[in-house]
């Protein structure tokens, strides 16, 4: 079966992040494929590559990044509710005259399209936060 992930919750909040994570990894070591994950509103927040991780926590940005190469998984964080919480690419940086980027290179930045796209070529599509 074929999966994508939306993610809707803030690492820093809730732990939607947390268990779509634990959700792919079994669903990979159970034979299934996980095509993409969407991050939308607060989950936007899951491609921090600035925020520093306490040592005795989980460094969740390094684990979607592992996860995605090692199963070629595309990880998408809405473009609308990235830019407004300050996470950008270098490309977007640029363009609004910042002085970085502030996402994970493992994650791209795009539109509404690509969470209707995972739907459609997904079997399911499941949704993680409120």
């Amino acid at each position: 079966m074929k999966f994508s992930l939306l993610v809707l919750g803030s690492p820093h909040a809730c732990q939607a992040g947390d268990t779509a994570l634990a959700f792919a990894r079994a669903a990979i070591e159970g034979g299934h494929e996980v095509y993409r994950v969407f991050f939308y509103h607060e989950g936007a927040y899951q491609g921090d590559a600035l925020g520093v991780v306490p040592q005795d926590e989980t460094n969740r940005v390094e684990s979607w990044a592992s996860l995605a190469e090692a199963n070629d998984i595309d990880l998408v964080l809405c473009i609308a509710s990235a830019l407004k919480r300050g996470q950008l690419d270098t490309t977007e940086a640029e363009r609004h005259e910042r002085p970085a980027g502030s996402i994970h290179p493992a994650f791209q930045l795009s539109g509404l399209g690509q969470l209707i796209d995972a739907g459609a070529g997904s079997d399911r599509l499941l949704t993680f936060g409120n």
